[in-house]
């Protein structure tokens, strides 16, 4: 992962493009340019209002640019519509966040293959199977929600992100509201995702320890990007964390 004017020849999954977002007086995000290579993981980290969030809606698709441009893969997101940008959320881009966001009414099995059935399509039994024994849920499946642990709920989560195949996940500070030992497990998961799947996966993070289980960490402050840690220690985040 590096710095990068995007063109159609760089090997990112996402890549931004010179991305600003203001939200009327306030610049969220100023001139962010970075690539995030294929088969990566990165965890994204910075003090409250550095612009984290903002960096990742706009990655995402879920939020667009006031300026700049966003890729995935080589399609422009700025130049689609409504719907073809949310069928292309939906198929090609995993999401996990710290709420969990299951459906309550639903149980396990139908909560991870949700982002299918809105597309109406069917499930791929074998991969299913697959990635719920991954997540360690195969005994669960008709279990509500409510049935289930916090660590458990992110675990569904993880594996409704990961049920289309997606080209890269985001997560927005998915071990927040965890245990260590929750987290270690969900964490240990979006590792795999990467090492076992070829995932792209983009962490938003407070947690120094679950910093170090990212490839590198991207630190913002005050909208830009401000440095990056490669092959990081907890010990190292922690410490350029003290210093931003």
């Amino acid at each position: 992962m590096r710095r990068t004017t995007t063109n159609g020849d760089t090997p990112y999954a996402v890549s931004l493009d010179r991305v600003s977002k203001s939200y009327g007086d306030v610049t969220a995000l100023e001139q962010v340019s970075w690539g995030f290579r294929t088969g990566s993981f990165t965890a994204i980290m910075g003090p409250s209002g550095s612009g984290k969030s903002t960096f990742l809606h706009c990655a995402s698709g879920l939020d667009r640019p006031t300026n700049g441009s966003v890729r995935l893969g080589d399609v422009d997101m700025g130049g689609l519509r409504e719907a073809e940008l949310t069928r292309l959320r939906r198929e090609r881009i995993g999401f996990v966040f710290q709420g969990y966001n299951l459906m309550p009414s639903m149980d396990v099995e139908r909560n991870i293959t949700l982002p299918l059935s809105l597309g109406g399509k069917k499930a791929d039994r074998q991969w299913l199977t697959e990635i719920v024994h991954r997540v360690g849920m195969a005994g669960l499946l008709k279990h509500l929600p409510a049935r289930l642990s916090g660590g458990q709920q992110q675990r569904v989560a993880v594996a409704r992100a990961l049920v289309t195949r997606p080209e890269i996940v985001f997560a927005d500070e998915p071990t927040a509201a965890l245990d260590p030992r929750s987290a270690g497990h969900v964490l240990k998961l979006l590792r795999e995702a990467v090492d076992e799947m070829g995932r792209t996966v983009v962490l938003v993070t407070h947690d120094p320890v679950a910093a170090s289980w990212a490839d590198s960490v991207v630190f913002l402050g005050g909208g830009r990007i401000v440095d990056e840690l490669t092959a990081p220690s907890a010990e190292a985040v922690l410490a350029r964390w003290d210093s931003l």
